[in-house]
């Protein structure tokens, strides 16, 4: 996609993970990185990442153009219920919606299914005396029942409340004249209203959308005013925010809603990935990104990454455009544990930054991933460079010493068997992602990052029978890069379904409505058209893009072809349902020209490390030593950021673009 918007300028990106703040910095063609423990306070550790990064390239904070930034306030606070005390209005007779929920049963035999808690208490939730109905209104809402609402809110003394009324997405009066006098009379007061939020058909997930953006938006709101007011401080430009769809906003916008920004981070390194990617001309791989707490994984096929229209967040449906990635609690910093039946389990509990693993010598006493991979030789050293954090090995084998007491066998073995079940996990969820949306691992190049993504890559493409990593430069802090490689973009959807097919002037006038906003918004931007189709009875929809002159035969067609390649089959015959329009409006920022990272030929060193053979004497290159040697594992090459583990039958090759390829022979 051509360039939109040149930067004057450097460009600096910081991502905050669970356990490190990320910091990278393109100025003049190279890559300066830094990397800080995650503070409690974020924006703290943002700022001292940025400092750090500055001082590494000799760069005043004047001399950045352009600063993007990903986050996990929002998730974590969704995630650990920490948001702010929410109310929500429905109309009459649907009070309760958010606690009803679908009535899906997500494990079938749990007899006594536990929900998580809804984010509106029972006591907070209020209902209109209004009714819209698909063809209009029915009940009108009036003046005295709205000045009724207000007081009894007022009363309530909430920080925010979501307002989701039926069939507002067809019709948002009543929604909008309860927000206007909401935000006037209560002008503390956080207003989330779904017809500005979520506009779309299904009453549930446009509520529970909603509610999260009011439970969330004040909480992160006051964060990216102090992270605003330290950067200002700094001399530093106003940071853009990374949402979950891959782009970019600036704060402003960003902070208005925190519904799009629940993926913000693990999104960041997606886009960087693809970048990463196609300075090789890689355009099918499977991104794996595991940091200290978690492990994200998403897919790219013929250099598109797959997106969803929502997920599901801490028991909450959020139905947003985001890219398609799934979590688990699987990172360096993992506790090992044995649970009742005497089986080993690993996760999702993470040590964090402080104290961190049992090697970082912080008096963290429980065994870790990084722990076992320490005791068997992949760690060694200090992480970070010659000033990072010395690693305590001594440390890490009392807790693994103490974990393979319990399980009855010799450190090594338990150490191996932390990393197996580690290992376990993660294929699992590189399944989902690949074989369970119909793609064949195998053709697909597994591209590693996160501080402890690449000691793990190669035993898990061996599991999936991927022959081909790829460790982009820089891997560690890769999504921090994908900040500063992201495009700006805002998604806009409208719901325009009818049983009895579908008007096409109808549908333009739709869309036509969609690009005045866009181009209100984001002038200029290039607009993107998509529509969400069903055949007639299905209860769930596909994507397809809309060209331009919209023409009915055509879209069903496009939808008959996606349905056929998703689910190996097309319904001839039956009636094609045109359900919700979609509009993208992308500015692409100019792509920043980097040159690989200087690699000069050098020897390596040697250290005892553990493989399924036994322990035995392996190679330890530095990464910017390797020049054009070939590494046959087993071997060590380390970063200043991460560790690659080659495991025998694999070899490493640095090849010119400065990624790292690894190859199973």
């Amino acid at each position: 996609m051509a360039a939109n918007k040149t930067i004057e300028g450097a460009l600096l990106g910081i991502d905050v993970g669970g356990t490190f703040t990320d910091a990278v910095l393109v100025a003049g063609g190279r890559l300066f990185c830094a990397k800080v423990p995650t503070t409690a306070n974020q924006a703290e550790a943002v700022l001292e990442a940025a400092g750090r990064v500055l001082g590494s390239a000799g760069i005043d904070p004047g001399g950045v153009g352009y600063f993007a930034h990903g986050m996990t306030t929002a998730t974590n606070a969704l995630l650990e219920r920490k948001g702010v005390r929410t109310a929500s209005v429905a109309t009459a007779g649907f009070r309760d919606i958010l606690q009803i929920g679908r009535q899906d049963r997500p494990r079938l035999y749990d007899a006594c299914p536990q929900r998580p808690a809804t984010l509106v208490p029972e006591g907070l939730r209020f209902t209109a005396p209004e009714r819209m109905g698909p063809r209009g209104m029915l009940d009108v809402l009036t003046d005295e029942e709205v000045s009724r609402l207000v007081e009894s809110i007022r009363e309530a003394e909430p920080e925010s409340v979501a307002v989701c009324l039926l069939f507002s997405f067809l019709d948002p009066g009543h929604e909008r004249m309860l927000g206007e006098r909401l935000r006037r009379e209560l002008p503390g007061l956080h207003v989330s209203l779904s017809s500005e939020v979520l506009p779309q058909f299904r009453e549930y997930e446009r509520f529970s959308t909603t509610a999260v953006d009011a439970y969330l938006t004040p909480v992160v709101a006051g964060y990216l005013g102090e992270l605003a007011e330290g950067a200002d401080r700094a001399g530093l430009v106003a940071p853009h925010i990374m949402q979950s769809n891959g782009g970019v906003l600036p704060l402003a916008q960003a902070a208005a809603g925190a519904a799009p920004l629940l993926l913000s981070g693990p999104a960041a390194g997606v886009v960087g990935a693809l970048f990463s990617g196609e300075r090789d001309g890689t355009q099918d791989l499977i991104a794996f990104d595991m940091g200290g707490t978690s492990t994200d994984v998403s897919l790219v096929a013929g250099g598109a990454i797959s997106t969803s229209a929502g997920t599901e967040i801490g028991g909450c449906p959020v139905a947003l455009p985001m890219i398609d990635i799934h979590t688990i609690g699987a990172g360096g910093g993992s506790i090992a544990w044995i649970d009742a039946g005497g089986a080993l389990r690993v996760g999702p509990e993470s040590a964090g930054a402080i104290p961190g693993p049992a090697c970082y010598g912080n008096g963290g006493g429980q065994a870790t991933v990084t722990d076992a991979n320490t005791c068997l030789g992949y760690l060694g050293g200090r992480l970070g460079g010659d000033e990072g954090l010395a690693l305590d090995r001594e440390a890490a084998e009392r807790v693994l010493d103490g974990l393979a007491a319990e399980l009855g066998m010799e450190r090594e073995q338990a150490a191996m068997g932390v990393r197996r079940v580690a290992n376990a996990g993660m294929v699992k969820a590189l399944r989902v992602i690949s074989v369970e949306r119909g793609h064949d691992p195998r053709d697909f190049t597994l591209l590693a990052f996160g501080g402890a993504g690449p000691m793990h890559a190669a035993d898990l493409a061996a599991e999936l029978g991927i022959g081909r990593v790829v460790v982009p430069d820089s891997c560690g802090v890769l999504s921090a890069f994908g900040m500063v490689v992201g495009d700006r973009r805002r998604d806009w959807v409208r719901t325009v379904y009818t049983s009895a097919g579908w008007d096409e002037e109808a549908c333009r006038q739709a869309f036509a409505e969609l690009e005045r906003q866009a181009q209100e918004e984001m002038a200029g931007a290039e607009l993107i058209r998509q529509a969400d189709m069903r055949y007639a009875g299905q209860s769930h929809e596909l994507t397809v893009a809309v060209e331009s002159p919209l023409a009915r035969e055509q879209l069903a067609a496009a939808f008959e072809d996606a349905h056929e390649r998703a689910y190996g089959y097309r319904a001839e015959g039956e009636e094609v349902e045109l359900v919700n329009v979609r509009l993208t409006a992308v500015i692409s920022l100019q792509e920043p020209e980097i040159g690989a990272s200087a690699a000069d030929s050098g020897g390596s060193s040697r250290r005892r490390a553990y493989f399924e053979g036994g322990w035995d004497e392996v190679e330890v290159w530095k990464r910017r030593r390797m020049g054009e040697a070939r590494v046959d594992g087993p071997a060590v090459i380390e970063e200043n950021e991460a560790t690659t583990v080659v495991p025998p039958g694999w070899r490493a090759l640095l090849v010119e673009s400065g990624n790292l390829v690894l190859e199973a022979f």
